[in-house]
C-alpha cells in the first residue's frame, strides 16, 4: 500500500506543476480585447481561439486528476488495518511520579495573607 501511497503523491505533485505551467501560460480576459484592436500577434501554434479551448480544457482535466488525487492520499491518509484502535493505544503509558507524603524540610512555609486585605489590589 506504500507503493501506491508514493505514486498517488508523484501524480499529485506531477499534475500539480502541470496545472502551474498551464495557467501562467493562458492569456487574461483583457489580453482578448488587445489583440482585436491589433497589438499582440493574433496567431498562434492552435488558430484563433484554439488556444484558449486547448490550455483551459487541459487545465481543467490536470485539475480533476488532481482533485482525485487528493481524495485517494485522504482516503488511504485514514484508513487503518482492521483490528487497530487508536493511535495513542499502542504507547506505553508515561510512568507519573508518586506525590509526596510532605514537603521536604528545606522548602519554608508560604506566609499567611494578612486580614486586613493589605496585599489586595485597590478597586474603584
Amino acid at each position: 500500500m506504500n507503493i501506491v501511497v508514493n505514486v498517488i503523491l508523484a501524480v499529485q505533485m506531477l499534475t500539480a506543476l502541470g496545472m502551474i505551467g498551464l495557467i501562467l501560460i493562458q492569456h487574461g480576459k483583457g489580453a482578448d480585447m488587445g489583440a482585436a484592436f491589433g497589438s499582440g500577434g493574433s496567431g498562434s501554434l492552435f488558430g484563433a481561439s484554439g488556444s484558449a479551448n486547448f490550455l483551459s480544457r487541459t487545465t481543467a482535466v490536470l485539475a480533476a486528476v488532481f482533485f482525485v488525487s487528493t481524495l485517494a492520499l485522504a482516503y488511504f491518509g485514514n484508513v487503518r488495518p482492521a483490528g487497530t484502535g487508536s493511535v495513542l493505544e499502542g504507547t506505553p503509558a508515561a510512568a507519573v511520579p508518586a506525590p509526596a507524603a510532605s514537603a521536604p524540610a528545606s522548602v519554608p512555609a508560604a506566609p499567611a495573607a494578612p486580614a486586613s486585605g493589605a496585599g489586595q489590589i485597590p478597586t474603584k
